[in-house]
């Protein structure tokens, strides 16, 4: 067998089990597990998952929502901090080295589900808020502050980025006559990207809950002219919501209220399901090879909508006071808004790596005799499906959709039961302080309850 052949089966060795996983399949069973109430065996199967001593970024994400659903706010705080430090590690070393990830000749060469993981940018913000709720958990209201601000300056440097990504990835495709609109490739689900749900969103990064918080935290402290802009955003974001424009419109009289007036304000949110699955899906994709266009199978990330069966329907607080539950953040949207922008990029990598992958069928038909002919076939199909394989990482343990209520309570018990298209579930919440913040989480007909103490506590 000629010696390049060893070499691309080597590499196979080398890789081939990252490439090969299926990590729906291994979270998946995570995700079952939590919405039975079994937060231990969902942390047990994540770490069967991921053995090895140096973990990613994407086992710190999920093991940090675990661990919340566990209130275990300390250990949580403390994953998403990891994450955070990777994140934070990989975009010094990036502009250090003046290059970009997705852009650099690297990530050409290998299949995206080979590369290191690249967050979503959604999941960048969504880390900070979830950090910012870690904080209000444990009643770290100030802590919560940095957190929840540096989601803005996150989301500046994001826009940045984005535009750079765009511009150099159409200026690339225009040079090599690459395809990158996602619409053209022959049996892709354009209707689950392209809906008028999707392209209402301004982007795939912002989100209202996490300028609603800030404007919540911020009013908390006693600083209304920050939280204005927070409540200001979330309604240009979620425009059309009620209870969004009520949280700007009488923020000075909250504010000015008397102190003492024995009732807390509590801002519920509910959240459900999980976030959408990747899977890789095969598609023919047409290349240039011998001046002629060529259809090599390629895989692309599709993207499975979530279920909606364990989405809140009703609030309702002491039996008899129904609240009004507002939809503030969908992560299913923000996904399908996410890999939208994302294709373009994904399908001029995919359009290079073919055109890598026809020139070497053509010198494996050059180099073969009839002896090695059958081991050089299958090393090049082998190495083919390797250098084309779909990335179907994402961070499944968010929610799929986000809905918030905010009422004025007396301080003490109250009996909550949230309402689900599959039953209801209620849990007992101790509301104390001028403000608080009540986290609810529905996976299938699970509830969990995260009831952060007031501020100062």
């Amino acid at each position: 067998m000629p010696s390049w052949c060893w070499s691309i089966l080597l590499a196979l060795a080398l890789s081939g089990c990252a490439t090969m996983r299926s990590y729906e399949g291994e979270l998946g069973a995570s995700l079952q597990q939590a919405s039975l109430g079994n937060v231990d065996g969902a942390i047990q199967r994540l770490e069967a998952s991921n053995r090895t001593p140096a973990k990613d970024v994407l086992y710190y994400f999920e093991l940090g929502m675990l661990q919340r659903l566990g209130r275990r706010y300390a250990e949580s705080e403390k994953a998403w901090l990891t994450a955070q430090g990777i994140i934070e590690a990989r975009e010094s070393s990036t502009l250090a080295a003046g290059t970009d990830a997705l852009l650099a000749a690297s990530s050409y060469v290998l299949s995206d589900r080979m590369r290191t993981y690249e967050v979503h940018d959604y999941e960048k913000v969504m880390l900070l808020t979830y950090i910012a709720l870690d904080h209000l958990a444990m009643g770290r209201y100030d802590d919560a502050r940095v957190a929840i601000k540096q989601t803005h300056e996150l989301e500046a440097r994001i826009a940045d980025r984005r535009a750079q990504q765009i511009a150099a990835v159409e200026a690339d495709a225009k040079k090599r006559g690459a395809m990158v609109n996602f619409k053209e490739l022959n049996g892709y689900p354009v209707e689950v990207l392209d809906n008028p749900e999707v392209n209402a969103l301004k982007n795939s990064y912002q989100s209202a809950l996490s300028h609603y918080l800030a404007g919540f935290i911020y009013e908390s402290l006693g600083e209304p002219s920050l939280a204005a802009p927070g409540y200001r955003l979330a309604n240009e974001l979620q425009p059309n919501q009620p209870a969004l424009e009520e949280a700007l419109r009488g923020l000075d009289e909250r504010v000015s209220a008397p102190p003492n007036d024995g009732m807390t304000d509590v801002l519920f949110i509910v959240a459900s399901g999980a976030a959408p699955v990747l899977k890789a899906q095969q598609f023919m994709f047409p290349v240039m090879a011998d001046y002629r266009t060529v259809l090599i199978p390629v895989s692309f990330p599709v993207l499975v909508p979530s279920a909606t069966d364990d989405e809140p329907t009703g609030l309702v607080v002491g039996g008899a006071q129904r609240l009004t539950l507002t939809p503030i953040a969908s992560i299913d949207l923000m996904a399908r808004r996410g890999l939208k922008d994302d294709l373009p990029g994904i399908m001029l990598r995919a359009a290079i790596r073919s055109t890598a992958s026809a020139v070497l069928q053509v010198q494996a038909q050059r180099n073969s005799n009839s002896n090695a002919a059958p081991a050089v076939g299958l090393a090049v199909a082998l190495a083919s499906a390797l250098l084309q394989t779909a990335d179907d990482r994402t961070w499944r343990t968010l929610p799929a959709e986000i809905f918030i209520a905010r009422a004025r309570l007396p301080p003490g018990v109250h009996v909550v039961s949230v309402q689900t298209r599959l039953g209801e579930n209620t849990a007992r919440v101790d509301i104390s302080g001028r403000y608080a913040v009540i986290d609810f989480r529905v996976l299938s007909r699970q509830l969990y309850v995260e009831a952060p103490k007031a501020a100062g506590q």
